[in-house]
C-alpha cells in the first residue's frame, strides 16, 4: 500500500483555515462570545488531550463541523476533503459523505483557553467561539510597525520598542512635541525618496511618527501621520498636530492616531495625515527647488475625557 505521507506534505505546503460554523449550526452552543472561568485545571489538561483530536491530520488547522471521515474512522477538516481528491490521505480509502458526529458532538462540549494566554488573556471560550475570539483579543500580538521592509516580527509593545531600537536602529525620543528635518537631495526620484520612522514616548505610551514619499496618481507627494502602538479603543484618547511651512506660509493637520493594528500601508493610502504636494514641498525647501529640505512640527496630547 502506498504511503500517505506524501498527501500530507503536499497539503502542508498550503494550509488553509476553515470558516467558523455558521450560527444556525446545531452543534453551535449559544452565548459563545462570553468566557468561562474558573475550569479547573485538570479539566483544561483533558481538554487540551482531546483538542488534539479535533487538529485536521492534513492542514493542522483545527476542524469545525462538517468534520469528514472515511470508512476506518480517519478525519479530516472539510476544507481538506476536496484537495485530497476525496481520497483518505491516511488510509487512501474513498471518503464518501460521512460526518463524524461523535468527534463534533465532543467538540461542542469542549472550553479552551485563548492562545494568546502567554501574553495576558485568562480567558476560557468554547471550542466554536474560541478561533472567532481570538481573532479579536486585545491581547493578541502586534505586527512590527516598521515600513522600510517586509518585517515579519510579532510581540508586545516593550517587545516591539525594544525590536524597533536594537535591530532596526530607530530614533528614539521623549516628550509630546518635535521638530523634524527632512532632507533629500533629489526629491524627484519618488522610488528613492528618504522615509523615515521615529518613535515617540509620552503619557506612558509610545507613538510612531511616519514620513515618506509615495505615488499619489502620476504625482508624487509626501505624507507625515501618526500611529499609536496600542489598540485602537485606547489610540482614540490621543489627538496630534502637525505643521510644514516657510514664507510665512504653512499647512496645519489635525487628526488622531491610527493603531498599529492598522497596517502602515491602509494608514497611508487612506491620507489619514498631512500630505504635501511635490511642488509646494519644494516651495517651502526655498533654493533652486533643487532639494527637499522640510520642518516637520508638532505635536501629541491627550484628550481631556
Amino acid at each position: 500500500m502506498a504511503s500517505g505521507n506524501s498527501y500530507f506534505d503536499e497539503m502542508r505546503k498550503n494550509p488553509e483555515v476553515t470558516d467558523l460554523p455558521n450560527s444556525d449550526d446545531p452543534m453551535e452552543a449559544e452565548n459563545l462570545d462570553d468566557p468561562v472561568h474558573h475550569l479547573p485545571k485538570s479539566s483544561i489538561a483533558v481538554a487540551s488531550s482531546v483538542r488534539e483530536l479535533l487538529d485536521c491530520p492534513v492542514c493542522l488547522n483545527a476542524m469545525y463541523p462538517p468534520i469528514h471521515q472515511c470508512s476506518n474512522g480517519h478525519t479530516l477538516c472539510s476544507a481538506c476533503k476536496p484537495r485530497v481528491h476525496n481520497r483518505c490521505p491516511t488510509c487512501r480509502h474513498e471518503l464518501g459523505n460521512i460526518r463524524c458526529l461523535a468527534l463534533e458532538k465532543v467538540a461542542s462540549s469542549l472550553d479552551l483557553p485563548c492562545k494568546y494566554q502567554s501574553f495576558g488573556c485568562g480567558g476560557i471560550y468554547p471550542y466554536y467561539s474560541k478561533l472567532k475570539h481570538e481573532a479579536q483579543c486585545t491581547f493578541r500580538p502586534y505586527n512590527c510597525p516598521y515600513a522600510g521592509s517586509e518585517c515579519s516580527v510579532v510581540g508586545d509593545i516593550p517587545s516591539l520598542v525594544t525590536h524597533l531600537k536594537d535591530d532596526h536602529k530607530v530614533d528614539m525620543h521623549s516628550g509630546s512635541t518635535f521638530n523634524h528635518r527632512y532632507v533629500k537631495s533629489n526629491p524627484h526620484e519618488v522610488e528613492n525618496a528618504t522615509w523615515m520612522l521615529t518613535v515617540f514616548s509620552c503619557f506612558g505610551q509610545y507613538f510612531c511618527l511616519h514620513f515618506e514619499a509615495f505615488q499619489l496618481g502620476v504625482s508624487p507627494v509626501y505624507i507625515a501621520f501618526l500611529r499609536f502602538m496600542g489598540n485602537d479603543e485606547d489610540a482614540k484618547n490621543y489627538g496630534y498636530s502637525l505643521e510644514v511651512g516657510s514664507t510665512g506660509r504653512k499647512l496645519m493637520w489635525q487628526g488622531v492616531p491610527r493603531s498599529i493594528r492598522d497596517s502602515h500601508r491602509k494608514v497611508r493610502d487612506s491620507y489619514d495625515g498631512l500630505i504635501i504636494q511635490r511642488n509646494m514641498a519644494l516651495f517651502f525647501s526655498g533654493g533652486d527647488k533643487k532639494e527637499l529640505k522640510l520642518r516637520v512640527t508638532g505635536r501629541i496630547w491627550k484628550e481631556q475625557l
